[in-house]
C-alpha cells in the first residue's frame, strides 16, 4: 500500500506544519477545550503503530481520542492533512544538533542508524511516498543534518546530490526489509525460521546439486546467517560501509581534481611571468 504526501489543501496543510497561527472562519464558534492538533497527530500515529498504514482514519483518531471524527475538522481539515502532519512528528524524533566531532564519516553513520531506528518504530512511514516530500519543519531538518554531516567530505554538488540520494534510499529500502521481515510471522502465522526449514529441506531434495550451480551463492548463504533482525542489521551494516566508501572516493577525486587545477594554474601563471 502506497501513500501520497501532500495530497491536502496546500495553503492549510504547510500552515499546520509550521504552527502557523489558525485563521479564523466565517460562523465558528470556537473548538471545545481539551483537544489539539498535536493530540490529534499523536493518536494517528498510535493508530498507525498499532495497526498499520490501513487503518488509519479520521473515525479510528477519533475513537482513539473518545471523539467522533466530526470533531477532529475543526483542527486537522482531513486524513490527507493529518498524513503529513504525521510524517513530520515522526522525522521530529530524529536527533538535532550539529554533526560528531569525529569525522563525517562517524556522522554520517549516525545520522544513518538513526533514521533506520526511526522507521522500523514506524514502519508506516515506508508506505509514504518519496514523490512528493511533505516539507515540514523535521523532515527538512533531517535532510539538512544529513548535508551537514557530509559538508566535510567536500563533495561537489553533483556528487553530493547523489550521495544524499543513494543514502537516504539505502535507508529506507533497507529499513522496510526488515519491516516486512517482521511482519511476516504475523501476517502469515509461521516463523521465519520454520518458513525456511521447510523450504531448504525440500530444495536439498529437489536439487541435490545446489551448491555445484549456484557456487558463489552458496559461500555466501555460508558467511552469513543468524536471526532475521540480526541478518537485517547487519546488510544494513555492511552496505552502508560500502555507500561511505563511494562517497569517500568521491570526496578524494574532487580533491585531486581541485589540487591539479590549482597546480595547472600556478604552473600557467608562472609561464607567464617568463
Amino acid at each position: 500500500m502506497t501513500v501520497y504526501a501532500g495530497q491536502g489543501d496546500a495553503h492549510r496543510s504547510l500552515a499546520l506544519l509550521w504552527g502557523a497561527p489558525e485563521e479564523p472562519r466565517a460562523g465558528r464558534s470556537g473548538p471545545k477545550p481539551g483537544l489539539s492538533v498535536d493530540a490529534i497527530v499523536s493518536a494517528g500515529i498510535a493508530v498507525a503503530d498499532a495497526q498499520g498504514m490501513a487503518a488509519l482514519s479520521m473515525r479510528a483518531v477519533g475513537e482513539r481520542l473518545g471523539r467522533t471524527a466530526m470533531a477532529l475538522y475543526t483542527y486537522v481539515p482531513g486524513k490527507a492533512e493529518l498524513l503529513d502532519l504525521m510524517h513530520d512528528r515522526v522525522l521530529a524524533e530524529l536527533p538535532g544538533g550539529p554533526p560528531a566531532p569525529d569525522g563525517w564519516r562517524a556522522a554520517v553513520t549516525a545520522w544513518a542508524e538513526q533514521l533506520y531506528a526511526c522507521y522500523l518504530r514506524h514502519p508506516w512511514v515506508l508506505q509514504v511516498s518519496q514523490a512528493r516530500p511533505v516539507l515540514g519543519p523535521a523532515e527538512l531538518a533531517a535532510m539538512e543534518g544529513l548535508l551537514s554531516a557530509l559538508a566535510p567530505a567536500g563533495l561537489a554538488p553533483e556528487r553530493l546530490r547523489g550521495a544524499v540520494a543513494a543514502l537516504w534510499q539505502f535507508v529506507r529500502s533497507t529499513a522496510a526489509a526488515a519491516a516486512d521481515a517482521r511482519g511476516a510471522a504475523a501476517a502469515t502465522g509461521v516463523a521465519d525460521e520454520d518458513w525456511w526449514q521447510a523450504r531448504s529441506a525440500r530444495l536439498a531434495e529437489l536439487a541435490p546439486d545446489f551448491p555445484e550451480r549456484f557456487p558463489l551463492l552458496t559461500a555466501l548463504q555460508g558467511a552469513t546467517g543468524g536471526a532475521p533482525e540480526e541478518s537485517a542489521r547487519e546488510a544494513f551494516r555492511s552496505g552502508l560501509t560500502v555507500l561511505l566508501d563511494g562517497v569517500a572516493a568521491g570526496a578524494a577525486d574532487a580533491t585531486g581534481a581541485t589540487g591539479a587545477t590549482g597546480a595547472a594554474g600556478a604552473a600557467g601563471a608562472a609561464g607567464a611571468t617568463r
